[in-house]
Parts: C-alpha cells; structure tokens; sequence
C-alpha cells in the first residue's frame, strides 16, 4: 500500500512552478472525463429536446402546408372554372376580333384600290404635266443659249471703247427718254465753253439746267477686275486698283472743271455707272472716291438712282406747269362753283313742286278713299231694302214693342230715293 501510495505520489512534471504528481493527474482525468460525460448528457439532452421541438414545428409546418395546399386545391379549381370562363369569352371575343379584322381588310382592300386608282390617274397628269414642262424647259434652254449668244455679242461691244462708250449712253438716253417727256432735256448739246455733256436736263422756275456724264471709265474696272479674277500678284492687284483710282479721279475732275458753269448749269452734275453692281463696290471699296466727288460736286448714280432723279424731276416740272396754269385752275373752280348753285336751285324748285304734288296726291287718295267708303255703304243699304221687301216685319211685334210707333200700313213698294234719304248719314267732313 505503501508502494501504491509512493506511486502515485511521484511528480510527473512542474505546472507553474508546483510538481504535478501521478495521483493528481490520475484525479484531474477522472475528473476531466466526468466533466465530459456531463457535457454528453446535457447535449443529448438538448438535442433530444431540439429534436422534439423540430418535429412539433414539422408537424405544425405539415398541417400549415396541407392546410395551404388545400387552399392552393380550391384557389386552382376556381382558376381552372375562371380559366374556363375566360377561354370562352377569349373565344367570343376572337371571333368577334377575326370579324372586324376581316371587315376592316376589306374596307383597306378596296380604299387602297381606289388610292392606287387616283394615284394612277395623278400619275399619269403628273407625267403629262411633267413632259409639257420639260418642253418648256427645252425652249427655255433654246432662249438660254440665245442669251448667251447674245451676252457673247455684249461682251465684244463692251471690250472695244467706242462701244462700250455707245452703251452706257443709250442705257442713260432710254432712263431720259422714259421718264421725261420731249423738249425737258437735250442729247449732247454745246455749252457757253464748247463743251459737250452726254445729256442736260431743263430744270423748271428757270433754273440752270443739270448735267449727265455717261462716260465712266470702264477700262480701268475691267483690268482691275480681271488682275483679282486672274490670281495675280497682291501688287498687281494694287496697281490696277491705283490706275482704276486715278482715272477716276481724272474723269470727276474733268466733269467739274468742263461742265459745272455758274449760271449756265446747275453747281452739281451726275456722273452715270450703267451698272448697279459696279456702282455698290465702288461705294463699298472705293469710299475716299465718292467724298472726293461729293467734294467736286459730281455725284455718282446708278440706273435706279438716275431714273429715282429723273421721276423726282418730272413731279416737279408737273408741279410748275400746274402753277402755271393756276389761274385757269381757279376759273375753272369758280364756274364749277356757279354751275352746283345753279343745280342747287333748281334742285330745290324740284323738291317744292315734288311736295305740291304729293299732296295733291294724298288729296286724292283721301277723297277716293271717301268714295269707295260712300259706295261700301250704299251696297249694303240696297241689300236691307231687298231684305225688307222679302220679309215683312211682323204686327204684333210692332205693337209688342221696340219702342216704336203705332203700326201702320206699308206701302209694297217705296221709292228707293226715299229710302236713301233716310238711311244715308254723312258722318264725314
């Protein structure tokens, strides 16, 4: 026994500084092991216990999911009569469907057989309208070659100097002519100095006459055109420009100095550009240009801007000759004056013999309407005397009494006169 408990007393190892002997690690195992037989115990009880409360909860999920089921059994029975009603009335509702579709596919069938009608008759307007108007573009396109032709002829009129001359001058002469009547201007007449303008215009209350130049130097604009058109050299371009400046200049300076005669002309004179595109880049490049002829008192004018003059003068030469002839105006006036008096008069003896006569009329309206008042009253007095004559009046209800006389004979047949004179009363007058 003693040898057992020396056995068991021998240390095993050190824990923390104390010896772990054989008996306290056999004590600490046994009771590690009755530790983890209680820790067994008590988790197969939990796990009983968890097993039981799972299959309550089965059990309760079994009955709930049957219960649904049962729930689910009836909602799909009253699905499939539901389903059953609606397959009939889907039926119905197709057929219905088909009926209108097919009816609306005829009705598009036979509108877009008519469409396909009318489009074929447009059709064929359209094409006949479309060969008549490429016959007119082909004459148009025999007028468009013409033209040309006839612009190639403009341009070698307008390359030879004369010609070009003759054109600005007919251009200004046709303004002149179509605007003024004869005798209010003169084509290149000779002025106190010798001098020749294109044209002068009379101006009216005997003021000096205006002058036109038609001269305008176009042989400088045409190279200054042709030097940018031509891709030349930026100092090219300059050159021309310099030289399209200057004669410019020159021919504003000669029109100032040959046509401008106090009291003889008027102190500022047109110079014409027989083209409005020439005339609007010349304002637009050429400004120190225009102030300088303002300056000179020689204006620059276009087509449009000299036929504007030309009918601001014809309203004035109007109005002078309608001052002129004032005094016959007036006259003219006052016998007009005297004739509506004269037809005021008489208009009014009219009206008073027109107002005699209507009464004279309404006279005898009224005495027609007397008479036929008269004649109206005499029909029906000879309609009661025929009444009397048929029907004698009755003794007894003479006697009886409407406050009458004592009865007495009547003749058969009284005078008719004698009858008038007692039944007629004149309530008239």
């Amino acid at each position: 026994m003693e040898t057992d408990a020396a056995l068991f007393s021998i240390p095993l190892f050190d824990l923390g500084g104390h010896p772990v002997t054989l008996g306290q690690a056999l004590i600490a195992g046994l009771a590690g092991l009755l530790g983890l037989i209680l820790w067994m115990a008590l988790s197969l009880k939990r796990a009983a216990e968890a097993r039981t409360r799972a299959e309550a909860e089965a059990a309760h999920r079994a009955a709930q999911a049957e219960a649904r089921l049962a729930d689910i059994l009836k909602a799909q029975s009253e699905m499939q009569g539901r389903m059953g009603a609606m397959a009939e009335l889907f039926g119905a509702r197709q057929a219905e469907l088909n009926q209108a579709i097919g009816q609306r596919i005829d009705g598009m069938t036979q509108r877009i057989g008519s469409t396909l009608t009318d489009q074929t008759r447009n059709t064929h307007e359209n094409l006949a309208k479309l060969q008549a108007r490429l016959a007119a573009i082909d004459t148009a396109q025999a007028n468009i070659q013409s033209l040309a032709r006839d612009v190639v002829g403009l341009q070698a009129i307008l390359s030879n100097k004369q010609t070009r001359g003759a054109f600005g001058q007919s251009r200004m002469e046709t303004i002149i002519r179509d605007g003024l009547p004869m005798g209010a201007y003169r084509l290149q007449p000779t002025l106190s100095n010798g001098m020749r303008p294109d044209c002068t215009v009379n101006m009216p209350n005997g003021a000096p006459d205006l002058v036109i130049d038609a001269k305008f130097p176009l042989e400088a604009w045409n190279a200054m055109r042709e030097a940018e058109a031509g891709g030349m050299a930026e100092q090219g371009a300059q050159v021309a420009q310099q030289r399209f400046r200057r004669d410019i200049e020159v021919h504003i300076r000669d029109i100032a100095d040959k046509y401008l005669i106090p009291g003889e002309t008027q102190d500022t004179a047109f110079l014409f550009v027989p083209s409005e595109s020439i005339f609007a880049e010349i304002h637009e490049r050429f400004e120190a240009v225009v102030q300088k002829a303002q300056r000179a008192r020689v204006v620059i004018v276009s087509p449009s801007l000299l036929m504007l003059s030309i009918q601001v003068i014809q309203a004035l030469l109007k109005d002078s000759r309608m001052r002129e002839q004032a005094h016959l105006i007036q006259s003219e006036v006052l016998k007009l004056m005297e004739d509506l008096t004269r037809l005021d008069d008489r208009v009014r003896k009219l009206q008073s013999h027109f107002s005699m006569t209507q009464k004279d009329v309404e006279l005898i309206l009224t005495s027609s309407e007397k008479l036929s008042r008269r004649g109206a009253r005499i029909e029906a007095m000879e309609f009661a005397q025929l009444a009397d004559e048929a029907h004698p009046a009755d003794p007894a209800r003479q006697a009886s009494g409407d406050g009458s006389a004592t009865p007495r004979e009547t003749p058969a047949f009284e005078p008719r006169s004698s009858t008038l004179k007692l039944r007629v009363v004149d309530d008239e007058e």
